[in-house]
């Protein structure tokens, strides 16, 4: 074996351990998992390249993150934040007409919990939460970073001093203007609590056979007052359980719905199929015994994207 071969070998055992958790990081960054496992392939050619010159002086996941990071800054330099509906104006009344679905807006993309750093899920579901990863893609691209690397990473302000190359009052003054913006813009998203296990998945069950059968009467029961339906790429999206509900009664009865349990962002959520084909990624947002939001997303590609077949 040779010493380049070596090397590599060396770079590859070294460095693979961090690739979920680096994909997570930029899926953070970017909003969208595709952009964000086309930035991690280039923070590992980055990191090879320059892989003989590491003195060591950051720990390899500081240095790895360094590269990512700088990485997801240039690419936002030159691209359009992620959305959701709710980003873009205030919310319809009117089921019949919706407005035309816009493939050109750069939509906000659910991860799927496989591809997702296993400790982000475990320790802590709230730093990749549906609501806080669109919240985040509204706070100018370094205030984003540093709030990632403080408040969702818990990394020490030297350090991530050191991976972005500012002084540490620098990150500190950063930090403090990213959460004034993040509270502004989604002041409840650390109040969400999920019911335990065994109830949630009651909840869901039932909230899936609802959908269903299309009982508006069942459905109604099961969402919060102030429910919230998001569709992209569809801009429209419906505010309060009666819209939500007017909304459901107009779509759900002319077709045959099939949902599949999945889990993204980690939260828990459903493919939804239409007349067997697949359709649609729900992403479930509990709170307390109920259904406080959904954002289903209309993308069929995603369904096969969570490893399910496009028909069923």
């Amino acid at each position: 074996m040779t010493v380049i071969e070596q090397s590599h070998d060396d770079f590859v055992r070294l460095t693979g351990p961090y690739r979920r958790e680096l994909l997570t990081h930029c899926y953070r960054m970017l909003g969208s998992v595709q952009d964000a496992e086309d930035l991690v392939q280039e923070t590992y050619l980055r990191a090879w390249r320059s892989y003989q010159d590491f003195e060591g002086r950051a720990s390899l996941r500081t240095w790895l993150y360094r590269i990512a990071t700088n990485a997801c800054l240039n690419a936002l330099r030159h691209g359009n934040r992620r959305v959701l509906p709710a980003g873009l104006g205030g919310p319809a009344t009117d089921p019949i007409a919706l407005a035309p679905r816009d493939p050109e807006i750069p939509w906000l993309e659910p991860i799927p919990d496989e591809q997702a750093d296993p400790a982000a899920i475990v320790a802590g579901r709230a730093g990749l939460r549906l609501a806080l990863i669109a919240a985040l893609q509204h706070l100018p691209p370094r205030q984003r970073t540093v709030l990632i690397l403080r408040d969702v990473l818990a990394w020490p302000a030297e350090e991530a001093a050191d991976a972005l190359g500012l002084t540490p009052a620098a990150v500190h003054s950063t930090l403090q203007r990213a959460r004034a913006r993040l509270d502004r813009l989604e002041p409840a998203i650390d109040e969400i609590t999920e019911p335990a296990e065994p109830e949630q998945r009651d909840l869901l069950d039932r909230y899936a056979d609802a959908f269903e059968r299309a009982d508006m009467v069942a459905l109604t029961r099961l969402l919060t007052e102030d429910a919230v339906w998001q569709m992209p790429p569809n801009p429209s999206w419906f505010a309060g359980r009666d819209n939500v509900i007017r909304l459901l009664s107009a779509r759900l009865r002319t077709k045959r719905n099939q949902l599949v349990a999945v889990r993204a962002n980690g939260q828990p959520g459903f493919a939804m199929y239409r007349d067997g084909e697949a359709f649609a990624i729900q992403v479930i947002t509990l709170r307390g015994p109920a259904v406080a939001a959904v954002t289903s997303f209309h993308d069929s590609a995603l369904v096969q994207r969570f490893g399910l077949p496009p028909q069923i």
